[in-house]
């Protein structure tokens, strides 16, 4: 045992036995776990918080499934270092077994384009196995092209439960701290100060036992507390406050103040917060907070994604500002975010239910015989554009999904909404 490796590198497993958490990939019916029981590893990409054990999860799917395995990181690594890297995969084997050597890309959402295109082809071909690691939503950071070839896999952050498991793994299992006399009383502290990520966790318990001397040891918040000094309040754009200010920035539009808007807006500027990573967050506000009450809220979001990406710091600190106090200012609506919940949920419930003959198309003949499209009216052809018909299925129909919200649009939205479905909807 290497006593010089990090206690998070010491007590990394090795299988998915010794695996903590994610147990909808890695549990008895996992997806993950079913894939390497049955040989068949598809290209994949982990999203989920720092310290969530994705790059374990790689070493583990490599060193399971008997695949040659090779590592990249985004930060480091240009278009000649993937092609270099692909080129010693196809010569390990890609071409000639089913096994494919594995590459594994941490920070993917790091590449650009050309980096992300380079890739496309060994992908298809089935030179490698692709697996990417990620903590920004991959739909907004890798291509197309690319995503569409791998399997987003989710991972959450880690529960109270599987932190404190990883302590009391580290006490017990860990070669050289399960030989010290070291008793764990409290665990707030540290949960807190790691913010959920599994390896910064395990680095402050590390640090705090190599820091004393005493050959017993309690392990207290307010021994914590001591050991680390905590007062300098910084913003970390990976750990706990990346999500915890974020929060308080959304919270603050919700709740119409854009003082509390700009300040926390200042605070992610202030720390290198990633200018797109904001601009996205008021884009998702625009539609679930606002929604239709102004509808010219996701206009002006959407140009302010657009305008920051492409000026950048330290410029788009003033569009990002005026989206936010707009959005604050802004009447508020929750009712389309209900709405598609709501359907949602009801497609869960009722599977998929057929659509009605007369809602489909008859592109051809035979179609037209069987009745497709019969007795669907064209509704321009009625007074004022409407005419009274359902467009649910049959098990749900006059259902209502969608309740406007109280403010002067969608009032608008309500009187008209009457005007037509007065007779059945309860509007």
């Amino acid at each position: 045992m290497n006593t010089n490796q990090p206690l998070a590198e010491r007590l990394r497993p090795k299988d998915l036995k010794d695996y903590v958490s994610q147990t909808h990939l890695v549990g008895a019916d996992g997806a993950l776990t079913q894939q390497l029981k049955h040989g068949l590893i598809a290209s994949m990409i982990f999203w989920g918080p720092p310290g969530t054990g994705k790059t374990t999860l790689a070493h583990i799917i490599s060193a399971t499934s008997g695949r040659p395995f090779y590592t990249l990181s985004a930060i480091n690594s240009g278009v000649a270092a993937i092609r270099e890297v692909i080129d010693k995969a196809k010569q390990s084997g890609g071409l000639f077994t089913t096994k494919n050597p594995i590459l594994f890309i941490d920070e993917i959402h790091r590449f650009s384009k050309s980096q992300q295109d380079s890739l496309l082809q060994a992908v298809e071909k089935g030179w490698i196995t692709l697996i990417g690691a990620t903590t920004e939503n991959p739909s907004f950071e890798v291509i197309p092209a690319l995503l569409s070839r791998c399997q987003v896999y989710i991972l959450n952050a880690f529960s109270k439960t599987d932190l404190e498991q990883l302590l009391e793994r580290a006490l017990t299992q860990d070669s050289i701290l399960s030989k010290k006399n070291i008793v764990l009383k409290e665990t707030n502290a540290l949960l807190r100060l790691s913010g959920g990520d599994a390896r910064k966790l395990l680095n402050i318990f590390e640090l705090i036992i190599n820091s004393s001397v005493e050959e017993h040891l309690e392990i207290t918040d307010e021994f914590v507390l001591n050991k680390i000094q905590n007062n300098t309040v910084r913003y970390d754009k990976t750990g706990e406050q990346h999500y915890d200010i974020i929060s308080a920035f959304i919270k603050s539009i919700r709740g119409s103040d854009p003082n509390g808007a700009v300040y926390w807006l200042a605070r992610m500027i202030e720390g290198g917060e990633d200018v797109k990573f904001i601009a996205r967050r008021l884009l998702i506000s625009a539609s679930e907070d606002i929604g239709n009450a102004n509808p010219t809220a996701l206009v002006i979001a959407n140009n302010t994604f657009q305008a920051v990406t492409t000026i950048g710091y330290p410029e788009a600190r003033i569009t990002l500002s005026q989206c936010a106090t707009y959005l604050a200012c802004s009447p508020k609506s929750n009712a389309a975010y209900k709405a598609i919940g709501e359907a949602q949920q009801l497609v869960k419930q009722t599977g998929d239910l057929p659509v009605p003959l007369e809602l489909r198309n008859a592109p051809t003949k035979l179609m037209k015989e069987l009745g497709y499209g019969d007795n669907y009216k064209y509704a321009h052809n009625y007074t004022n554009n409407f005419a009274n018909q359902e467009f649910l299925p049959k098990t749900i129909e006059g259902t209502k999904l969608y309740d406007p919200g109280n403010n002067s649009r969608e009032d608008e939205q309500r009187r008209f909404l009457q005007t037509r479905w007065k007779h059945k909807y309860d509007y």
